[in-house]
């Protein structure tokens, strides 16, 4: 639980790549009986994140992945929201 305030204070601070980093230690180290919400929550945090500094394909598959564990979770409209960011194609704006 003090690692969840560690991670909130990096993230207040503005210090992403380091939230991102111990989440993913948190996603790798894992035990086979961490609960399939509590592994969708560290994926959409950790997606969150990733969409903030603009590493937006690694972001798109934690909100894949989150959803995949639990339907339920904000990480399956994150992702159909990213999904028609990343369809929107105009045309105009590539064609001076």
């Amino acid at each position: 639980m003090q690692s969840y305030q560690i991670i909130q204070q990096l993230i207040d601070s503005e210090k992403f790549t380091e939230a991102i980093g111990m989440l993913t230690e948190f996603i790798e180290e894992s035990s086979p009986d961490t609960g399939a919400a509590c592994m969708a929550e560290r994926h959409f945090l950790r997606g969150k994140l990733l969409w903030r500094i603009g590493e937006h394909a690694r972001a798109m598959s934690d909100y894949a992945c989150a959803s995949e564990l639990d339907p339920s979770s904000p990480a399956a409209k994150a992702l159909e929201q990213a999904r028609d960011i990343a369809g929107f194609f105009n045309p105009d704006l590539y064609n001076p």
